[in-house]
This record gives structure tokens, C-alpha cells and sequence, in this order.
């Protein structure tokens, strides 16, 4: 049934979380090892006004805190790849910042990424986007969190933080793909995180096909018109679509 609705589907849309990363390397936020249960985040007003914050955000992220530097594409990412470029209609959006979809092939303006990017730094005032090598050094030889050279403004990863609006362009194209979807594929989620969670409801409401694959239930199984609860990797490889 599964690799029949891909094959029919003209206007997927794939929908990934953190699940989809795991076998790369990168923990899940809400599982056993998930960083949210070894450490507290980092509230985005108190890294704007909080010095002290910025340097322990800082630490935290030259620590390579969630194993993004090391992390490849895994077989999830590469199966959704190698979909995407026969569906030419296709769209992915993602809550993850780890840019693993971007490395296994997929081109950025056929991605939307709700949370940001943790693979880059942006200044918040003037937007002008640092690599993280050109901080590293500075901030572990001086401890000073990074100010932009241009306009002195507060340098940050370039992620959405927790208290951190949701970026409005963002929203906007994550909304209109899942209206025009006829199969809208929850990968890797937990659906409890709001507002994006209310996408594959919108995609449902509005005529797709709802499947969800992730390692456990969520509270949007009810809608779903297939779940799979099963290793995200595994399943993905077994779709075999013919061009």
C-alpha cells in the first residue's frame, strides 16, 4: 500500500523530524537520550539579554552538543532524495537543522526549514550569514560571544530557539505546499510541536492522503490513512519507484 500511494502521488510533500536523523547519529529531542532530557534549552530571551547565556550557547554548540558535525545522509535521507528527483512536483519540509537533507542531494528551493539551520550563524539585526569556523576560533581563544563586524549586532546560529518566533515566509510556503499535496508523508515526528504540527491536518482537511511513519505512536494516528511504526530507514528503502 505504501509504495502504491508514492507511486501514484504527483504532489508529495514529505514532512521530517528529528526521527529521520537518528540513524545518522543525531538523538531525537524527546526519546531517552534526547537532548532534552541531558540538558535544559537555551530560551531566546535570555540568550538576547543574557551575556552568560550566549557563552554557554556558545560552549554548548563548539562542543558539538548534537553530533551535527560528524553526521552523513542515512538511507531515510537518501531514499527521499532519489523519490523527490522523479517527483518533480515534490516538496519537503523540515524541523531539522542539521542540513543532512540539503548533503544527501536535495536542492534548497525544494526545502522549507521551520526551525532554521544550526550548520551556519546569522547576525539578528542585519541578517548577514557567518560560517562557524570563523567563530569558532575567535570565541574558544577569547570566551567573547561573536558580534557582527557590520552593524555590532548579536551574532546567532541561525536555528529558531526555543521562544523564538516561527519564521513567517517559512509558514507561509509550509501552508500552501500542504494545501496543494496529495500525499503529505509525516517522517520522523512526534506531531507535538505547534504551530507546524498543524500541517498535516491542514493537508487532510484539504484532500491528501495522510501517511506517518516515526518509531512511536502520535496523536495524530487517528487521521492517518496508513501508519507504519517501524525503523524510518528500513521502510524508506524498501519504496522501489520505477521513472
Amino acid at each position: 500500500m505504501f509504495n502504491n500511494l508514492i507511486s501514484k502521488s504527483k504532489r508529495p510533500v514529505f514532512f521530517t523530524g528529528a526521527g529521520i536523523s537518528t540513524n545518522s547519529g543525531i538523538p531525537d529531542f524527546r526519546g531517552p537520550k534526547g537532548i532534552w532530557k541531558t540538558s535544559q534549552p537555551i530560551y531566546f530571551q535570555d540568550f538576547i539579554t543574557s551575556k552568560e547565556k550566549r557563552i554557554e550557547s556558545w560552549e554548548r554548540k563548539f562542543s558539538n552538543e548534537l553530533n551535527i558535525n560528524k553526521a552523513k545522509p542515512n538511507r531515510g535521507h537518501q531514499k527521499i532524495a532519489e523519490i523527490m528527483q522523479i517527483k518533480d512536483l515534490s516538496h519537503l519540509i523540515t524541523q531539522n537543522v542539521d542540513n543532512l537533507h540539503q548533503e544527501s542531494g536535495i536542492d534548497d528551493e525544494q526545502i522549507t526549514e521551520l526551525h532554521g539551520n544550526a550548520t551556519y550563524a546569522k547576525c539578528l539585526d542585519c541578517q548577514i550569514r557567518y560560517e562557524l569556523n570563523q567563530l569558532k576560533e575567535s570565541f574558544l581563544e577569547t570566551k567573547e560571544p561573536p558580534l557582527c563586524i557590520e552593524c555590532n549586532g548579536i551574532i546567532k546560529t541561525a536555528t529558531i530557539s526555543f521562544g523564538q518566533a516561527m519564521p513567517e515566509e517559512e509558514m507561509v510556503i509550509a501552508q500552501k505546499k500542504s494545501i496543494n499535496c496529495d500525499l503529505f508523508l509525516c517522517i520522523g515526528t512526534s506531531l507535538a510541536v505547534f504551530p507546524a504540527a498543524d500541517l498535516p491536518v491542514l493537508a487532510k482537511e484539504t484532500g491528501s492522503k495522510l501517511v506517518i511513519i516515526n518509531n512511536e505512536p502520535t496523536q495524530m494516528d487517528h487521521l492517518a490513512d496508513l501508519v507504519i511504526n517501524r525503523d524510518i530507514s528500513e521502510v524508506l528503502s524498501e519504496i522501489n519507484l520505477e521513472n
